[in-house]
């Protein structure tokens, strides 16, 4: 049985700076999947899926509230890392870099990012540390809505039109790859988590992302076992491959233009 953790106290200075930068490579992306989710809340192709957009919206900031409140168990300020980091020290999802170019591309990301997403927070609550253990459980089950929304949509799109499907598979082929990494990264910050127990194995849960997305996939001629992760220019630090976030996106992420307004 896994040793629980009540705080990140007792683990060394390498497992701690481990621990800290997952919970930013997941609390990024939130945030960015997040304000991808919002850019639709008008843009999308019913009213029915606009509410469903702003609702997924809603529930990844809250959790990336959640995950940036974290910090403060391994000696960082949530304020001064929600609010004053630059686009290059994103740990963001590579998917996540730019705004979606159409319904379609909303679609995939709905499944493949948000699907890595829930596997990486699964691995996350699976070790011995508490504070995930107590609060991630909550996040999966809010995400059990938007697997459904998002299986529901590609489904529908890859039975439709040729377009439609040649537009998923595009998008699909361009997000798969650098998520494939990002999920299981064959880094010693994910090692050392696994083998000190704090996280669950990366490899297992990149198996659990391919069996929950390879069938919806293949829907659009995908078959996720010919695809190999994107390795190039990975950044250690950041637990993610190269590139890095828009910058109108990471000022609204902090909140600039409301900066003289913010509240704690």
């Amino acid at each position: 049985m896994t040793e629980v953790l009540t705080s990140a106290g007792p683990l060394r200075p390498a497992v701690r700076d481990a621990l800290c930068r997952q919970m930013l490579r997941l609390a990024d992306s939130k945030r960015l999947l997040g304000i991808r989710y919002s850019d639709w809340l008008l843009g999308a192709p019913s009213i029915e899926a606009g509410i469903a957009a702003s609702s997924m919206a809603q529930d990844e900031w809250g959790h990336a509230r959640l995950l940036y409140a974290m910090l403060k168990d391994v000696g960082l300020d949530p304020v001064a890392v929600e609010r004053d980091r630059p686009a290059t020290a994103y740990a963001n999802l590579p998917a996540l870099d730019r705004p979606f170019s159409d319904w379609c591309a909303f679609v995939v990301a709905n499944v493949v990012v948000d699907g890595a997403l829930s596997v990486a927070l699964q691995a996350f609550a699976a070790g011995g540390y508490e504070p995930a253990r107590s609060r991630v459980p909550k996040m999966l089950a809010e995400e059990e809505f938007h697997r459904s929304h998002g299986v529901a949509w590609f489904r529908r799109l890859a039975g439709g039109a040729e377009a439609a499907r040649a537009r998923l598979r595009a998008e699909s082929e361009r997000m798969l790859p650098s998520t494939l990494a990002w999920v299981a990264p064959e880094d010693g910050a994910a090692r050392l988590l696994a083998e000190e127990g704090v996280a669950g194995p990366g490899p297992e849960f990149l198996r659990r992302f391919l069996g929950d997305v390879g069938p919806v996939l293949e829907r659009a001629g995908i078959e996720t076992g010919a695809v190999a992760p994107d390795w190039q220019g990975w950044d250690a630090e950041r637990g993610r491959g190269a590139g890095r976030p828009d910058d109108e996106s990471v000022r609204r992420a902090r909140g600039d233009r409301n900066r003289a307004l913010f509240v704690e």
